[in-house]
């Protein structure tokens, strides 16, 4: 059955919102855990600790922007350029995913 519809555009802003940030922190996360296990000769050791440090930065800039949310009086949506470095990290735990398939 399909989900009943919004009662109200706060009630879309979260059915929208609320599960890309999901979709964001698994991603996330997962790219840490890509990074733990990953070889040199996939990713050098300086882009490794570039990449995860600008991981633990957007996982923390998630954390806030879920509280603010939270502590708001009113709906409040994300501005996109909060949201276009998080979309651009999860292209690069995408690649990060696929360059460790192919290695050796």
């Amino acid at each position: 059955m399909p989900d009943s519809p919004p009662d109200s555009a706060a009630d879309l802003l979260d059915q929208v919102l609320n599960p890309l940030l999901d979709d964001f922190q698994e991603s996330f996360e997962r790219g840490v855990a890509l990074l733990q296990a990953c070889p040199e000769a996939v990713l050098s050791a300086p882009l490794q600790a570039d990449l995860l440090r600008r991981l633990e930065q957007a996982s923390a800039e998630l954390r806030s922007a879920r509280a603010l949310r939270q502590a708001a009086p009113i709906p409040m949506a994300l501005d996109m350029k909060v949201i276009q470095p998080w979309h651009q990290l999860v292209l690069e735990v995408w690649a990060l995913s696929a360059a460790r398939r192919r290695a050796p």
